[in-house]
């Protein structure tokens, strides 16, 4: 293991690294939740166990879920992130919470009687300077001794500030001369208030961390704080998201924007080639399976929807139209030939069996190894591949069904006409033109 230092004197962190998976009996998560049962146990100080994210921008770690709620000012924050935090411990999505705005510091603030300090003839930059000379450890000069040098600093002895009741001891001279005891001046109050303050956006903000449930995903994580800032939060507050959650969410919205593209080229690469707009919507009707199927292995597998399972829904587009391409291509080849169209459509798809139970398995079985997350770091690709799996397995049963019974009802029949007509049309454009 090693140790680090987190930025205060009664934090830090311990990293360990794990042996290869073959050579232990369970799995990263599986001990990271034991590490967090077994901590939970202790309750002089607060243990947070978490992973090493799969992919990360920078080198960013910690919990999967990290909120950041942004205030116009530190005392309206202050105010609603106990109340938040409360929340979030009772909520069932998260096994862990934290936040990094922690009010740990303590700090005793005088309020100085001004009337009372003028009637006495005692000047507030008196009372600052005695104070500042006192306790802040200022550095005066330095001195050598035995060839080293030594730092001369001015200020009481330890056992004269260590108490708030030792200011009683503390005196301020006057104008005339006098020693006015401090504490005849002063109103002292004892706070707690956070070493740092964080901003976010030019806000005064507190980031919370939190760790999720078994079967929870990080969508249903970020959905689960959106809950809880409605309800606690008003409205002058708003929100952002950092670290893995930033990344899920940028991804989520690229990968549908992707997967959007990816369909309208895919339709416009098969208007072209069957020139016809009606036959290619036949044929994306299978993409629309294979999703249902991903998501039915996702669910069937205790996995969550996250970026590899987003890259492994968009393969599917490209993997499961080509069971479409081969039964409708073959069915417009007979329809050309004068066979009707139920004839034509059951001949393609026994026909076409054959290749399309060879590519759906090939790519199936060339998944495998990804879905049954064999090798070295293969349990984050787990999902990709299960989604490959399933989702291919799922469209290969349903495409022999569902493309002939919507062929047959959408399909025209072949009109030799029409095609002599165009003939015609083109034959006759093109003479015109070399006139």
């Amino acid at each position: 293991p090693g140790f680090g230092g987190a930025g205060s004197t009664n934090m830090g962190f311990v990293r360990m690294g794990l042996v290869d998976p073959e050579k232990r009996e369970r799995s990263q998560k599986e001990i990271a939740d034991l590490l967090t049962k077994i901590t939970k146990k202790y309750t002089e100080g607060k243990v947070i166990v978490n992973q090493q994210p799969t992919i990360s921008v920078g080198r960013r770690g910690g919990l999967p879920i990290s909120y950041i709620i942004q205030a116009q000012n530190f005392e309206k924050l202050r105010e609603k992130v106990p109340l938040f935090m409360e929340a979030v411990a009772k909520d069932p999505t998260f096994t862990v919470s934290d936040v990094n705005l922690k009010f740990n510091k303590p700090e005793i603030n005088l309020t100085i009687d001004r009337d009372k300090a003028k009637n006495l003839g005692v000047s507030i930059s008196a009372i600052a300077q005695t104070l500042n000379l006192g306790l802040s450890g200022q550095r005066f000069s330095y001195f050598f001794m035995n060839g080293k040098q030594y730092q001369v600093i001015g200020q009481f002895d330890r056992g004269d500030r260590k108490d708030p009741l030792d200011l009683s001891s503390v005196y301020v001279r006057s104008d005339k001369g006098e020693l006015i005891q401090l504490d005849n001046l002063v109103t002292a109050k004892e706070e707690s208030s956070p070493p740092q303050l964080y901003r976010n956006n030019r806000f005064i903000s507190a980031t919370v961390s939190a760790g999720l449930a078994p079967g929870k995903s990080i969508g249903e994580g970020i959905d689960a704080m959106d809950k809880i800032a409605a309800s606690v939060l008003d409205e002058t507050f708003s929100t952002d998201l950092s670290g893995e959650s930033r990344d899920f969410k940028e991804s989520s919205s690229n990968t549908f924007f992707a997967f959007g593209l990816a369909l309208l080229l895919v339709y416009l690469i098969l208007s072209a080639q069957f020139e016809s707009f009606k036959d290619p919507i036949i044929i994306i009707l299978t993409v629309p399976m294979a999703v249902a199927g991903a998501f039915l292995s996702l669910w069937l597998c205790g996995q969550s929807w996250n970026i590899f399972s987003q890259i492994g829904t968009i393969m599917l587009i490209g993997l499961v139209t080509k069971n479409g391409i081969l039964i409708v291509e073959f069915a417009n080849q007979l329809k050309e030939k004068g066979m009707a169209i139920p004839e034509a459509i059951r001949e393609a798809s026994v026909s076409r069996l054959r290749p399309i139970l060879m590519t759906s398995l090939a790519i199936a079985i060339g998944a495998l190894p990804i879905a049954l997350a064999l090798g070295a770091a293969a349990k984050s690709r787990m999902s990709m591949g299960t989604v490959i799996v399933g989702g291919t397995l799922f469209s290969l049963v349903l495409t022999l069904f569902v493309i002939p019974a919507i062929y047959s009802y959408w399909a025209k029949p072949y009109n030799p006409n029409k095609q002599l007509k165009d003939a015609d049309r083109f034959e006759h454009e093109a003479t015109h033109i070399a006139e």
